[in-house]
């Protein structure tokens, strides 16, 4: 029995970029949201052409790095540069560009209130298209100071006997909520 055989690596293959990516591919929105808005009015710093040197990229371009990052987990400028070089559909999304990791730092740390702003408005812009539903609200990054005092060094027992006395206060007040919708309903 003979088993299914792949391409030859060596051989030459004619395929476009569009034809890899589905009409409904989220990258197709991703695209079309950054061609769509003004950057200016968000605060962006545009790249200006240089008359000396390598041209810099479109600022666009970063933007919808960053764009495609957030939708898909991934933060770190370096995982950035790397799925433009693997993921088709960041290929697509970029026109084959493969901005470096410290071009797309440089632009996240020359750029700070501009990228909040335009993720206020993507998020806000999804949840108008009902898209997502926006219901679940998560915080990424603690930032805490260390510090081990007397006062602040907990303890097994102490730990436990503060964790009972919250699961006390919550059941009560869970009782008394039960018993209040109880009467209202008899």
């Amino acid at each position: 029995m003979q088993h299914i055989t792949g391409i030859p690596r060596n051989q030459m293959v004619f395929t476009s970029l569009e034809d890899s990516i589905s009409e409904d591919n989220s990258v197709r929105f991703v695209d079309a949201f950054v061609e769509n808005i003004d950057l200016k009015v968000l605060g962006f710093v545009l790249q200006t052409l240089k008359t000396e040197g390598r041209p810099s990229f479109n600022t666009q371009i970063f933007l919808k790095i960053y764009l495609y990052g957030y939708l898909n987990g991934l933060r770190s400028s370096r995982k950035l540069e790397r799925e433009c070089i693997r993921n088709i559909e960041l290929q697509w999304l970029l026109f084959g560009l493969v901005p470096n990791y410290h071009s797309i730092s440089d632009f996240r740390k020359n750029n700070p209130a501009g990228l909040k702003k335009l993720f206020k408005v993507f998020v806000s812009f999804l949840k108008d298209a009902d898209l997502i539903a926006g219901e679940t609200i998560a915080i990424d990054g603690t930032k805490s100071r260390a510090h081990n005092s007397k006062k602040a060094n907990l303890i097994k027992r102490k730990l436990i006997n503060t964790w009972l006395t919250l699961r006390r206060k919550r059941n009560n007040t869970w009782m008394n909520w039960l018993r209040m919708m109880k009467k209202k309903t008899a």
